[in-house]
């Protein structure tokens, strides 16, 4: 799925409460594909004022360029494993869950059939185990479609509901 969808899910999903819940659900819906591909683009520039030499590149997937690296941090940041471990950490140490950090579970359960094997596939499972879903990639118009209208539905409703409640406040 496409990296605003995402933020745009989580804070759906966890970030009611208040415009704060908002903003830190949206943030955590970024953050599997910020900590692989926005790490990416930064290093691309970076590369670009000659700081850094090249990496080393694989083709693989599709034949798009992509250091090692990228692999490596997607593989961490998009493993319901990983996640798990992380959620159940901040629960321990908070003494009561952190409900927007589940905006990066969603991020991964979406991102489950909405990869297929031509472009980064989801290691959901990473590292207990390799295997990966080949869904439909996030591109194709019977996944991209479905979901803008589906993100319209319930922002619209979201909307309405606000405006509803903040009517019967005001009319009490």
């Amino acid at each position: 799925m496409d990296i605003i969808s995402h933020g745009l899910w989580g804070s759906a999903a966890f970030g009611r409460k208040n415009k704060k819940t908002f903003l830190i659900a949206f943030l955590i819906g970024l953050a599997p594909d910020m900590f692989s591909f926005g790490i990416l683009f930064v290093y691309r520039i970076i590369l670009r004022l000659g700081f850094l030499p090249e990496p080393s590149i694989s083709l693989a997937p599709a034949h798009f360029p992509v250091p090692i690296f990228v692999y490596s941090l997607y593989n961490i940041t998009h493993s319901l494993i990983i996640f798990a471990l992380f959620f159940g950490a901040i629960w321990l140490i908070f003494k009561k869950p952190f409900w927007p950090i589940l905006a990066w579970g969603l991020h991964i359960l979406v991102d489950i059939p909405s990869h297929s094997f031509d472009f980064f596939p989801t290691p959901f499972l990473w590292p207990i185990s390799n295997f990966k879903f080949d869904g439909i990639g996030w591109g194709n118009p019977i996944i991209f479609f479905p979901n803008v209208i589906l993100l319209l539905a319930v922002y619209g409703f979201l909307f309405l509901r606000k405006r509803k409640k903040k009517k019967i406040i005001s009319s009490n």
